[in-house]
């Protein structure tokens, strides 16, 4: 693995780490930014900030962590499907276009954090 595969590995694992870590928490506190728009605009019950948050917080510690390749997967799964549940849900309910942003440049995190990450961290592959 060369050093610039490594640097954008942990680069985009890092941004991605905070921003779910930081949505995690305004989910968690439940927010009145984020309860508008989570449970009046999208149409969510309030207890799904409390799920998606905890899941956020639990992902971030297995893909961060060592070892454990399947776990990890199955982070970068929900951090995929989350992500993509929350674009679809924004074009659901026609929300601007600057709802879009949030969601999408984590969706794009999650690909190249997935996509770069070293071989002791991808099942089947470890050294």
């Amino acid at each position: 693995m060369t050093k610039r595969i490594k640097i954008t590995y942990w680069v985009a694992t890092l941004w991605l780490s905070l921003g779910m870590v930081s949505t995690a928490i305004v989910q968690l506190i439940k927010m009145k930014e984020e309860v508008t728009k989570t449970s009046i605009t999208l149409g969510y019950p309030l207890y799904f900030l409390t799920i998606i948050g905890v899941w956020k917080l639990l992902g971030v510690i297995a893909i961060l962590i060592p070892k454990f390749p399947l776990l990890k997967e199955w982070a970068y799964a929900g951090f995929f499907f989350a992500m993509t549940g929350a674009i679809v849900s924004h074009l659901a309910v026609g929300d601007e276009l600057k709802e879009y942003f949030g969601p999408t440049l984590l969706l794009i995190l999650i690909i190249v954090s997935w996509y770069f990450r070293p071989n002791d961290r991808k099942i089947g592959l470890q050294n």
